[in-house]
């Protein structure tokens, strides 16, 4: 079987649950693995090392600052680099669509969009708007880099055109809700940071699927009253978008995704405006 001219880029924390999977389904496509840590503590690296796997180790700050590292600190020997998370892994049709691809891509495109199909509690999260979830993750070395913010960060291309994969690539974090919680209480803080320093990401209703979602979040969401917009949110994903069809499993990720995240991020804000309150 020829494998194209691909390098995979795996970021990893303490992903002993999750990272053989995502090393399992690219083993058939993948040229060269290299596994970025940011110093796990459990078996992940053993893990990673005994499936020959290149191993660098980098203190973590935030997904964004870690993957641009690699990109500028690692050699990295193919064409294409395809970044992943250890918690996600390709469809055996994905490997397939890559391999053909890639071996008669034209110059032109530097890079492909791809569909994100989320599972949460072992369920397959295909509503609420949730579902397909375009994202650009594959592209050719050189041409682009993740763009710079704390939060909601997205790898943009420098140069060239994108194209969109036909298949799906699977998020499916299996370290459990007490560790997905924390998580979304982290991403939590970083959005805070991200809004108050208004980064610039302005969007563009007409572009792809993420510039249109941060157009509608910058100029529509982040104008409604704090609060109220993450019940409107909460109420539009789970009953205009259908997300009450992702039965009970469904329900805890829209309401916990959709309506707590939201609320805790506006909460966040609130103390902070009161504490600037009470220093003047």
């Amino acid at each position: 079987m020829v494998k194209p001219s691909l390098s995979v880029v795996i970021l990893t924390t303490n992903e002993e649950k999750n990272i053989l999977k995502c090393l399992e389904s690219i083993k058939n496509v993948a040229s060269e693995i290299i596994v970025i840590d940011g110093y796990s503590t459990d078996k992940t690296l053993d893990i990673a090392k005994r499936f020959g796997a290149k191993v660098k180790q980098h203190t973590y700050v935030n997904q964004d600052q870690q993957f641009n590292w690699a990109l500028d600190n690692v050699p990295i020997h193919n064409e294409w680099i395809l970044r992943l998370y250890a918690y996600e892994e390709i469809l055996p049709e994905l490997a397939d669509e890559i391999r053909d691809t890639l071996l008669e891509t034209p110059l032109a495109i530097s890079g492909f969009y791809m569909k994100r199909r989320v599972y949460f509690m072992g369920r397959w999260i295909k509503h609420g708007g949730y579902y397909p979830t375009w994202i650009l993750r594959l592209f050719r070395k050189g041409k682009a880099r993740s763009e710079g913010r704390e939060m909601d960060e997205h790898i943009i291309l420098l140069a060239g055109k994108a194209g969109h994969l036909k298949n799906d690539f699977v998020d499916d974090n299996r370290n459990g809700l007490k560790a997905w919680i924390e998580k979304q209480n982290g991403y939590s803080t970083r959005e805070v940071s991200a809004r108050l320093k208004d980064s610039g990401a302005q969007g563009n209703f007409a572009g792809e699927q993420a510039e249109r979602k941060r157009w509608i979040k910058k100029n529509f969401y982040s104008q409604l009253p704090k609060f109220f917009r993450a019940f409107l949110y909460f109420l539009y994903r789970y009953f205009i978008r259908l997300g009450f069809l992702d039965g009970k499993e469904g329900l805890i990720f829209h309401f916990l995704q959709g309506f707590w995240h939201q609320f805790v991020i506006d909460a966040k804000i609130y103390e902070l405006e009161k504490k600037g309150e009470n220093r003047n």
